[in-house]
């Protein structure tokens, strides 16, 4: 019986892998055919020959280093930003006493309730009245800091004992240097988790950029893909390219770093 079960797990996790695999590879493939191939029904799975100059049309096209380099800046800042001020905020409610501390936790979870799409358009009326429209600072000072980043990171530091921070107070350390010398190493995992989670969804974010920017020179990677859509109907091959190049980044990051983000998930913090 015990055997008849690994099997069924094993069988269904693999159906589920193929399940889960499979529109990226398709997608890759895509990349490479022909337009008649990509969208022909039933569709074409191998191309007949590889179609490598799709990838140097797609530069071709569109401004994809410009593209992509943007992408790059903009999600690096916003990646550093992020774990800066999610771990010295985190810090503050799960380690100091100050007023009304409860009622910001409360009000914190309270916000993590509202979807992002019903702040959008007010983040995009401040950015315009700030004269921001068409810059960096749009894409990058609305999301500077994440109230669900910042209540993780208390949960992770929560695992940590209180007399590590007693313990360098008495040794006359300051609050920056717990936070340098101590905290920062010790969280490392969830540190990594908050700062690969927050750099992927600055690098497929799509409707943000798109409201705050006009110019290309401006835009990210997704938008980059609409420039492959024209009155006629798509060039889904060059756009399957395009997508290929856009993921491919990060695939690599996460394959880098998957061992830091499970462990950052698990919370192996230090138990005190």
């Amino acid at each position: 019986m015990k055997h008849i079960v690994t099997v069924l797990s094993l069988t269904f996790l693999g159906v589920m892998a193929v399940i889960t695999v499979f529109p990226f590879i398709y997608m890759m493939l895509a990349g490479l055919m022909t337009y008649s191939e990509a969208t022909s029904i039933p569709p074409t799975f191998i191309p007949e020959k590889f179609q490598w100059l799709n990838y140097a049309e797609v530069f071709e096209r569109a401004p994809f280093l410009r593209y992509f380099l943007n992408t790059v800046f903009v999600s690096t800042v916003t990646t550093i930003a992020t774990v800066i001020t999610a771990i010295l905020a985190a810090f503050a409610l799960s380690s100091l006493e100050f007023a009304f501390k409860k009622v910001v936790l409360w009000v914190m979870i309270s916000l993590l309730m509202v979807p992002y799409e019903s702040i959008i358009f007010t983040n995009y009326n401040t950015i315009s009245r700030m004269g921001l429209l068409n810059s960096y600072s749009a894409l990058i000072i609305p999301f500077l800091t994440s109230i669900f980043y910042i209540y993780y990171l208390y949960g992770y530091l929560q695992s940590i004992s209180t007399a590590f921070y007693k313990a360098a107070k008495i040794d006359g350390a300051s609050d920056m240097e717990y936070v340098r010398k101590i905290l920062v190493p010790m969280s490392k995992p969830a540190l990594v988790t908050v700062g690969i989670l927050t750099f992927i969804s600055s690098w497929n974010s799509f409707l943000w950029p798109l409201l705050v920017t006009n110019e290309k020179k401006y835009r990210l990677l997704n938008n980059g893909l609409a420039a492959f859509t024209t009155e006629s109907g798509s060039d889904v091959h060059l756009q399957m390219a395009a997508a290929t190049l856009t993921v491919i980044p990060i695939l690599i990051i996460y394959l880098i770093f998957r061992k830091e983000i499970m462990r950052g998930v698990s919370k192996n913090g230090i138990k005190g």
